[in-house]
């Protein structure tokens, strides 16, 4: 209820409340106040750089697999100081688990980036992991060898009927020799019979007669095709058409990574490559560096080396094309979805460092 005073008692109506007093001085206040808050939210919204150290040199973890020869422009990169030269200061870090486990490790931040084979990482990428491919370092390192006493030559059609050994029964030897029997005219699934057995114990599979050839990797298969007597002989490799021209390994970064610091991407993919043309160019220089780590003969890793296509590294749409054209075949044997498709694949996991 509202209480309505007699006409002739109707009170003056107050006087308004005196209005704040602003000049200029409190207007720029104001004005640096919202200032700061907009800095402070975009300050906190903006990726945080990678570290550095005391020479100014970005920090970077690299993962990669001692045990491969293909993968020496990482070492190379390491001790001829081609690294620093790009302004990076990288600790490598020696990774033997699984392609799954070396994603998840970069995608999640425990290493930065990674080296190694495409055909062991094409497959995982699909399953959305948060690293992107940034440059192809060589092509070669996997290769078929048989057994002539079994009737293998280097004919592709002498592994008609034939049992294949690998070590991983769907890894990267089965996905490259399944593309590759496919483009010379045999079923990867009717035409040949796959086995597994311990990588070690390939070789002897052959002898016992379990197996007519095998898939394995450089150096190993080098070695054991050179002490064989003459017995084994090389069938296939992936530089065989139509992967002559093909990358074999590639660089590949965390998302996190290019995100917060895009030139160390860009870097990273530089002394890479610089360190790979130095394997096509000395190779004598690269085999002595890499022998501590390797089974093999100074001699033996300069012989694959030279077998190897160090001076290919594509980056950017070339990479994009090969990336495209492995998820299409891999795709068309059954390794990838049915409805995968390679454009689209490609374009979600081949990041355009150079464009």
């Amino acid at each position: 209820m509202t209480f309505t005073p007699p006409d002739d008692d109707i009170a003056e109506p107050e006087a308004p409340p005196p209005r704040p007093l602003i000049n200029r001085r409190s207007v720029l206040a104001v004005g640096v106040v919202a200032a700061a808050g907009a800095a402070g939210l975009y300050a906190a919204a903006r990726p945080t750089p990678l570290p550095r150290n005391a020479k100014g040199q970005r920090k970077i973890t690299l993962a990669w697999n001692a045990n491969a020869i293909c993968l020496a422009p990482a070492l190379l990169a390491k001790e001829q100081g081609i690294y620093e030269r790009f302004g990076l200061d990288v600790e490598l870090m020696n990774f033997a688990g699984s392609t799954d486990q070396l994603l998840e490790a970069i995608s999640t931040g425990k290493a930065d980036a990674g080296v190694g084979m495409i055909l062991r990482w094409i497959k995982p990428l699909e399953q959305g992991f948060d690293v992107r491919l940034i440059a192809g370092t060589h092509g070669g390192c996997i290769r078929v060898l048989g057994s002539r006493r079994a009737g293998i030559t280097d004919a592709v059609e002498s592994l008609r009927g034939k049992a294949i050994g690998l070590s991983e029964i769907t890894g990267a030897g089965r996905n490259a020799l399944a593309v590759l029997l496919k483009a010379n005219g045999l079923d990867p699934n009717r035409d040949v019979e796959w086995k597994a057995f311990p990588a070690p114990l390939l070789a002897a599979a052959v002898e016992k007669g379990e197996i007519q050839a095998f898939v394995d990797s450089d150096p190993i298969a080098y070695v054991l095709q050179k002490n064989s007597g003459g017995d084994l002989v090389e069938v296939l490799s992936n530089l065989s058409a139509p992967w002559q021209d093909r990358v074999c390994c590639v660089l590949g970064a965390s998302g996190d990574l290019l995100r917060r610091d895009r030139a160390s991407g860009v870097a990273l993919a530089q002394a890479l490559t610089t360190a790979a043309s130095i394997c096509s160019q000395q190779p004598e220089a690269v085999a002595r560096a890499f022998a501590p780590y390797a089974k093999a003969s100074v001699e033996d890793l300069v012989a694959v080396l030279k077998m190897q296509t160090h001076d290919h590294h594509p980056v950017g749409r070339d990479l994009h094309r090969e990336v495209a054209l492995y998820a299409g075949e891999l795709r068309d044997v059954g390794v990838m979805k049915p409805t995968t498709d390679p454009q689209s694949f490609a374009s979600r996991t081949v990041e355009q460092l150079f464009a």
